[in-house]
């Protein structure tokens, strides 16, 4: 069971670095489902064939579209598995002791996501189908096995031009959060306010967050509502805006790169559709990693995903003015 709010204390990080977003009984958690592993992670299941869609802009496994497996809509949706490959995002535990990455967690909710809206008429285009990066990585992109600055910057950036060459109505991207102390907790969705769009980046990121947290909480799982915020409290803070470069670049930039708008010499490609970015749980907090580390977890959040995009784009929705049309 989940302590009581009697007994812990639930607290929101401040607003922290999220380098490659900007720069660009207990073990198996009582909530079923076998806890993940890396093996067999990454890949979609088999008979959904996807098809790159520029081969030689990304990675292998990266920029995937998928028909739908049901009927056809005719609207596409992008969905983002945050970090991957050499970026492995947050670090986390479980109650176990077993150490976790994000990149290892958000592809399989991604997967998960992304059968459920196939099943209901979608084309998804999908960042990433296996455990790499999306960009094809070039010279500077890394350094010692690790992404440097410009490597997140031009990782998150080349997700954009995927979910803009995808022509998608609507992008979803999946991360999770990590906390200074194993006290923070919760699920927020972010937004960005200075988009054109704003209105309707509002509207999916409450559905989202509704969708998502509520499914968690059916389980009784007790996860904190931390909200639906403007992704300006959620900017980066690397570097120093007085010392130049893509480090002060950085730093001045303050939005999440995945949904915020085009600045001068440092972002050109912005996204085009309605977007928001989800970090359900915190992976610092040993109930809550345990919980996106294990299948049902996974499942129960990308259902949770999947029926906060339908909602957002159904006809009765488009109709009553909630949702902007891609620019």
């Amino acid at each position: 069971m989940r302590p009581t709010r009697s007994l812990r204390s639930y607290v929101r990080l401040a607003p922290r670095v999220v380098v490659a977003m900007l720069v660009s009984g207990m073990a198996a958690l009582s909530c079923g489902g076998a806890a993940n592993t890396k093996s067999g992670i990454g890949e979609p299941p088999a008979g959904s064939a996807g098809i790159p869609l520029d081969t030689a802009a990304f990675a292998p496994g990266a920029c995937v579209a998928f028909a739908p497996t049901k009927g056809d809509r005719h609207e596409t949706v992008f969905l983002d598995a945050g970090h991957g490959g050499i970026d492995p995002g947050g670090v986390g535990t479980t109650t176990s002791g077993e150490t976790i990455d994000e990149a290892n967690l958000t592809l399989p909710v991604e997967l998960d996501a992304m059968a459920r809206l196939r099943a209901k008429g979608f084309r998804v285009v999908v960042s990433r189908t296996r455990s790499s990066t999306v960009v094809r990585l070039r010279s500077g992109d890394e350094s010692g096995g690790i992404l440097t600055l410009q490597g997140s910057h031009d990782d998150v950036v080349a997700r954009d031009v995927c979910a803009n060459d995808a022509k998608a109505r609507a992008l979803v991207g999946i991360y999770f959060d990590a906390g200074s102390s194993a006290q923070n907790a919760g699920s927020l969705t972010a937004y960005d306010t200075a988009r054109p769009f704003s209105a309707a980046n509002l509207a999916l990121a409450t559905l989202v967050q509704r969708d998502v947290l509520a499914g968690m909480n059916a389980q009784g799982w007790g996860i904190p509502n931390d909200g639906v915020l403007p992704d300006t409290a959620l900017g980066s803070f690397v570097g120093d805006p007085s010392s130049g470069g893509i480090a002060g670049e950085a730093a001045s930039y303050d939005h999440l790169l995945l949904i915020g708008p085009a600045a001068a010499g440092y972002f050109t490609t912005p996204s085009t559709m309605p977007g928001a970015v989800i970090e359900p749980l915190y992976l610092t907090d040993p109930f809550e990693g345990s919980i996106a580390n294990s299948r049902h977890g996974q499942s129960v959040i990308g259902r949770g995903i999947a029926t906060a995009v339908e909602r957002f784009l159904a006809p009765a929705h488009t109709a009553g003015g909630k949702h902007a049309k891609s620019t």
